[in-house]
């Protein structure tokens, strides 16, 4: 029987490309192995899943079906529900009211900030919104109206998400630093202050606090940190929660270490409703009553003013913008928001636990993956109790590649080692989950945890450095 060369030509070419699959499977197995054997893994779990980018077919998978602790990877399936849900071009919009009338430049009432969830408010990531060019917008918008003194209050209106809240799964010690943040239904700032220290003489010494940026005389600071040795960075541990009158500062302050330490806000409503009164009373406009918020507000079973008249919306970013800085620089603040805003648009309950469930809900329907390969507790991955498989990271990645917000979505996945992907750090856990281009032309998609490793975690980074090389 003769064969035709067409079909010889189509043999050869399927054998190739099995061959080369093949080859590219026993790199990384072989790589993996080796990995494994790594002595600061000895009482760790540790998974890699590597699929192909184009059919979704597995490459290589080792515990792919074991849920662990994600840290920040978690970012990557909460930013691409996010365009699913919101969309590339999704805004948040901030509006400024007042209540009451105005009579001879008089208000008998109040000026509102109607918070809609938006984390970029008074960041100084973008242009627009950056805290001095918002309060000026407003302070002009309000005189604009013929407001030139206010019998009421400066209000920020939080109550879209009932007040600030942090992840009830998140532990003490992360609560009142910069990555700690929780989310409002007005953030500002990104709901961080600048604490600037001066390290004591000697180490040991009590290390003092110069001040903070901006003030906020309203908490009260316990400072109990002292002077760490040299190369010791930054130790600072503050102790905090929503709503804290008082926080205390533990830890240490290395004594060659000269930048600012961040502190968690315990109330982003309140303080920019302070810094627009501020800004107010800075131009020659009194305010007659204290800056308050509709949550502080309500705890006082005080009524919220009504009957407001718009004067000024302020819109935000691009969603393909915010998720650019989520992912780049991993910001726990934007992922919760998001978070809440896609429960919001799914007529869905926005509290943490309730909002999470549905994203992990969102993705196994979509795909129909198996509804205990994503246990999510927060959008972020702060939360230890986080659980997901590498095998559903992976295939979350590998779906998004077909949708025309893709593109946006890479750009905002960060470089380290010389590939795309997104990291994750908390306590005993590093992960990288992203693309990545083998020797061979094989688009790859590809999802790295390592959970209770031993040692430093640069030195495991390093590691695992050296294993996804295979992938290159």
């Amino acid at each position: 029987m003769k064969i035709s060369p067409t079909l010889i030509f189509i043999f050869l070419i399927f054998h190739s490309s099995f061959l080369v699959a093949q080859s590219l499977q026993q790199k990384i197995s072989a790589a993996y192995q080796k990995f494994e054997n790594n002595p600061n893994l000895r009482h760790a779990v540790t998974s890699l899943t590597v699929l192909d980018a184009r059919t979704g077919a597995v490459v290589f998978s080792k515990g792919g079906n074991i849920g662990l602790a994600t840290a920040s990877t978690l970012k990557t399936i909460t930013s691409a529900a996010a365009y699913y849900v919101l969309g590339a071009d999704y805004v948040y919009q901030t509006e400024l009211f007042y209540t009451g009338d105005i009579q001879n430049g008089v208000l008998n009432g109040n000026i509102v900030i109607k918070g809609s969830g938006d984390p970029s408010l008074g960041s100084d990531r973008f242009d627009a919104t950056k805290e001095s060019i918002l309060l000026n917008q407003w302070s002009d918008a309000i005189a604009k109206a013929g407001i030139q003194k206010i019998n009421g209050s400066i209000i920020g209106d939080d109550l879209l998400y009932n007040g600030y809240t942090a992840g009830p799964r998140w532990i003490w010690q992360d609560l009142g630093s910069y990555y700690g943040a929780g989310t409002s239904g007005l953030n500002w700032r990104e709901n961080l202050v600048d604490l600037h220290l001066k390290p004591g003489a000697q180490v040991g010494a009590a290390a003092v606090i110069q001040n903070t940026a901006p003030n906020i005389a309203y908490v009260k600071l316990v400072n109990e940190i002292t002077t760490g040795p040299a190369g010791s960075g930054d130790k600072v541990y503050p102790y905090a929660a929503p709503y804290s009158s008082l926080i205390y500062l533990r830890g240490t302050y290395g004594i060659d270490f000269r930048k600012s330490v961040q502190l968690a806000l315990p109330d982003p409503a309140y303080d920019a409703a302070l810094r627009l009164q501020l800004a107010l009373e800075g131009k020659g406009i009194s305010v007659q009553q204290p800056a308050t918020t509709a949550k502080l507000l309500h705890l006082s079973e005080k009524p919220m003013p009504n009957n407001t008249k718009l004067i000024w919306t302020h819109t935000s970013p691009k969603l393909s913008d915010l998720v650019y800085w989520f992912n780049q620089k991993s910001i726990n603040l934007y992922g919760e928001a998001l978070l809440k805003s896609i429960a919001l648009k799914q007529h869905k309950d926005t509290e943490t636990i309730e909002a999470a469930s549905y994203l992990g809900d969102f993705w196994t329907n979509k795909l129909g993956l198996e509804k205990g390969t994503l246990r999510i507790y927060d959008g972020s991955g702060l939360s230890p109790e986080n659980r997901v498989t590498t095998m559903a990271m992976a295939r979350i990645l590998s779906s998004i590649k077909k949708e025309p917000w893709f593109a946006s979505y890479y750009k905002s996945i960060p470089t380290y080692n010389g590939m795309k992907m997104k990291s994750g750090t908390i306590g005993g856990v590093l992960g990288y989950a992203g693309y990545q281009k083998a020797a061979n032309g094989t688009e790859l998609v590809f999802s790295l945890l390592v959970n209770n490793y031993e040692g430093s975690a640069n030195g495991m980074r390093q590691q695992m450095f050296r294993l996804l090389d295979v992938l290159k």
